[in-house]
């Protein structure tokens, strides 16, 4: 099996197998073998995500929704409503214009969401750039693999060629000849 790796890649990558980088080398392995080399990312890794990623993707899931906004905007108004009915009702508020006690709030909301969001963020970055690899090992295979049936289906055809060579080389013989005999009837 080594001896096949090592021509897979001498042959269809051009460099020997121990130059190669290691996905190079998995799909060299793969197409040696013949075992596919694809395979389900939406299970995710090999190991389960910790308790804080998990909560990160879902806070950011959440924040980066609709219902969020939604909710965001009707607590902002439910605040300046509940302010103005208390100045109206009692004339004076819990957290008066320009809503210093809010604006704290919404502050230490964002500061936070971001920094859950950016961890979430990363954790999707790392996802894609699995998801990259997986692809470029794939479609190396694949590019691979056509390689291999084009390289079959030449030796195939090579007799045929052949065949047709000889065959094209004695219809020649057999035109010469009745030309020949033709120029010697006239």
């Amino acid at each position: 099996m080594r001896k096949r790796h090592e021509q897979i890649a001498t042959e269809l990558l051009g460099q020997a197998y121990a130059s190669l980088d290691e996905r190079a080398k998995k799909v060299a392995r793969h197409v040696a073998g013949r075992t596919p080399i694809a395979r389900d990312l939406s299970q995710g890794p090999d190991s389960p995500p910790s308790l804080g990623q998990r909560a990160a993707d879902a806070v950011a899931e959440f924040g980066g929704s609709w219902p969020f906004v939604g909710l965001f905007a009707a607590t902002m108004l439910g605040w300046v409503a509940l302010n103005g009915w208390l100045l109206a009702s009692r004339g004076s508020t819990f957290d008066p214009y320009p809503y210093i006690l809010l604006n704290l709030f919404l502050s230490m909301l964002a500061a936070l969401q971001a920094p859950v969001i950016l961890m979430s963020q990363n954790r999707q970055s790392q996802k894609d750039r699995l998801r990259g690899e997986h692809d470029y090992e794939v479609n190396l295979k694949a590019e691979l693999e056509i390689m291999l049936l084009h390289e079959k289906l030449d030796q195939l055809r090579e007799p045929q060629w052949q065949e047709l060579l000889q065959l094209q080389q004695q219809q020649l013989k057999l035109l010469s000849a009745l030309t020949a005999h033709l120029a010697l009837r006239s």
